[in-house]
C-alpha cells in the first residue's frame, strides 16, 4: 500500500512538472494560455516544446491591448 501511495505521489509531481509552463500561465492570467496548454500537452514531451512553453508562460504580455481602430 505504501508503495503505491509513493507511486501517485511521484506521478503527480512529473504531472505537475510537466504542466509547469500551463500551471504559470494560469497563474499569471496570460492572455494565450490555452495556446500554451495545446503546445504543452502536445510537444511538452519534447525539452523544445516544453521550453518553448515555458519561456512564452513567463514572457511579458499587454493584459490590455490597445486597437489600433480606437485611436
Amino acid at each position: 500500500m505504501e508503495g503505491v501511495i509513493g507511486g501517485v505521489i511521484v506521478l503527480l509531481l512529473l504531472l505537475v512538472g510537466y504542466f509547469l509552463p500551463f500551471i504559470i500561465a494560469l497563474a499569471r492570467k496570460h492572455v494565450d494560455s490555452t495556446a500554451i496548454f495545446v503546445l504543452n500537452l502536445f510537444l511538452g514531451w519534447t525539452f523544445f516544446g516544453w521550453v518553448v512553453a515555458l519561456v512564452w508562460s513567463v514572457k511579458k504580455f499587454d493584459s490590455n491591448p490597445k486597437n489600433s481602430a480606437n485611436n
